[in-house]
């Protein structure tokens, strides 16, 4: 397992981080907690479609960089260090106008300075909706 084993990581917890912040807004829910990887779903509904009626790409990018940070930071002292976002990408694959959309977030690098995670956002066929990278900066306190 990957994660720092001095952290309590429960689904519950995770999900309590989400209170007053945009991941609550967009209702994204995390769901899964595995040796190597975490997984967050997100509605597609109205506070995540554009005005077509398909997922925003700005919303795929709030569920990567969310998933995506949590679970660089669950590898974390969290007395000691925390991450910030220096990059993100995104190439958008398949649309999806409504269910769910999974993010898992597993990682390419994670360095002393610096985390790299790819998070691959599927529908709930487990049909590839969007790929996304996401360079972390680990910091000192």
């Amino acid at each position: 397992m990957i994660w720092n084993k001095n952290r309590t990581i429960s689904l519950e917890y995770l999900n309590s981080l989400s209170k007053n912040t945009m991941a609550e807004i967009l209702g994204i829910e995390f769901v899964e907690i595995g040796e190597d990887y975490l997984v967050a779903r997100m509605p597609v509904d109205s506070r995540t479609k554009q005005p077509l009626g398909l997922l925003h790409g700005g919303a795929s990018m709030a569920l990567s960089e969310t998933v995506g940070s949590v679970a660089g930071a669950l590898m974390l002292d969290p007395t000691d260090q925390y991450l910030v976002g220096l990059e993100i990408n995104g190439n958008h694959l398949r649309s999806a106008r409504d269910g769910f959309v999974y993010g898992t977030a597993r990682p390419f690098h994670c360095g002393k300075t610096t985390h790299v995670w790819e998070v691959k956002i599927t529908n709930e066929n487990g049909e590839l909706v969007c790929i996304s990278r996401i360079t972390l900066a680990v910091l000192k306190k």
